[in-house]
């Protein structure tokens, strides 16, 4: 698997070289894109596009190849390969495997729940690589199904806080809407006073749900990774939900979206129907001040679209500010910040707030408890098929207003 990664990416290098000589040579001729060279451009992103999601799959499947392995080595009563030392006990997720597989063929009670360790955990989240020490500890349940979540929500990649905490009362976060300021002071004169402002954010619990249904057949086949199929499901369909709020959400019966209280960094010309130009990321990328473009959750947010754009944006030096991520894991990058796609950003267009570029830390996610999943062989009776209903609770907000986050609007017209 590894093999057909490498070669893959090499594929994905090449048709970038290829790409950047077709935008090269019309640069150099100070000529726009003709017909046949617009169609060269379209299919070799449409590819690299392709080659993405290839890349991206062949990962995923080698991962939930080795979580499958070791979930099959707990059940048995093994050592997990690289899960555990040679001769280690088995962890405590390894009879909550073995209680989640029984629950998923009707023994015990009606509902199962997994949380993460300790009543609270404030963390950033970040899906982990083998070759930073992921293949080293134990994949719990809990763990596997939050990677399908942050799969599926640019937010979760990037680096937001995450608030476990175990019930769902509304907790109140302070914000922060500007910081103190400071002057010259001559002698003998007082010194004025400057306090930073500060608010409240509350963060509740909204519920989220999903529906899942599995064969019987499936259930009763032992060869079949259960834990994966359930943590797969639920995770991308919570992800998904809950995804697009914490993007555009209003904070009106649902989460508060990054976009919805991020700061305007540029707006774009007029006339060019929204689009941004290189001065416009390269402007926007300094508009957020250094301590919060310097943090290692400083990333850019846009949706696909708006990624085949920046791919063909260069410098005044003539060096393109899209770069593309040379071994596997690496994200791409515009002026060495990682990007996110994000397909709940608005496409480019007058007005549409299609960039975002800041410090994602400064987002809050509240999880109030751990996902709640709920068995019924009655629902779907008629077809022998079990019904699973995977519940979670979660609030989200940007917490720093002082222009942590900032975004690029597109031109009137």
């Amino acid at each position: 698997m590894a093999g057909m990664v490498e070669t893959l990416r090499g594929r994905r290098n090449n048709v970038w070289e290829q790409m950047k000589g077709l935008a090269d040579k019309a640069s150099e001729e100070n000529r726009a894109f003709s017909a046949e060279e617009q169609g060269q451009w379209d299919v070799m992103s449409e590819e690299l596009d392709k080659l993405d999601t290839r890349i991206k799959s062949a990962l995923d499947t080698a991962q939930r190849a080795q979580d499958a392995d070791d979930a099959f080595n707990r059940l048995n009563g093994g050592q997990g390969g690289a899960q555990r030392g040679a001769g280690g006990p088995a962890p405590d997720g390894g009879r909550q495997s073995s209680e989640l597989r029984n629950w998923m063929r009707g023994e015990g009670p009606r509902f199962f729940e997994v949380k993460p360790a300790g009543p609270i955990d404030v963390r950033s989240l970040t899906k982990g690589t083998a070759s930073a020490g992921g293949n080293t500890v134990p994949t719990s349940f809990y763990d596997r199904l939050v990677a399908h979540l942050i799969q599926t929500s640019a937010i979760l990649q990037s680096g937001a806080t995450i608030l476990n905490t175990d019930s769902g009362e509304t907790i109140q976060i302070p914000k922060t809407t500007a910081h103190s300021t400071a002057a010259i002071v001559t002698e003998g004169n007082a010194i004025g006073t400057s306090e930073p402002t500060f608010g409240q954010v509350p963060l509740g619990a909204y519920k989220y749900g999903a529906l899942i249904q599995v064969s019987r057949e499936l259930l009763d086949d032992t060869g079949v990774d259960l834990e994966g199929y359930l943590a797969m499901q639920a995770g991308r369909a919570l992800g998904n939900a809950f995804g697009a709020h914490a993007i555009t959400g209003t904070g009106t019966s649902q989460p508060r979206g990054v976009v919805t209280d991020a700061t305007n960094g540029v707006t774009g010309a007029t006339g060019v129907s929204g689009a941004f130009s290189s001065d416009n990321l390269i402007d926007l990328f300094f508009s957020v001040i250094a301590p919060y473009r310097r943090s290692e959750a400083a990333v850019w947010m846009m949706a696909d679209s708006s990624i085949a754009n920046a791919r063909k944006l260069k410098d005044t030096t003539g060096q393109y500010i899209w770069q593309p991520g040379l071994q596997a894991g690496v994200p791409d990058t515009i002026l060495g910040k990682p990007v996110l796609t994000e397909p709940n950003m608005a496409a480019v267009g007058l007005s549409a707030k299609s960039v975002l570029f800041g410090d994602m830390s400064q987002y809050f996610v509240r999880l109030a408890g751990g996902i709640r999943f709920e068995r019924s062989d009655d629902y779907a009776f008629n077809t022998d098929l079990v019904t699973f209903r995977a519940l979670m609770r979660a609030d989200g907000s940007l917490v720093d207003l002082t222009g942590a986050v900032k975004y690029f609007a597109g031109g009137a017209s």
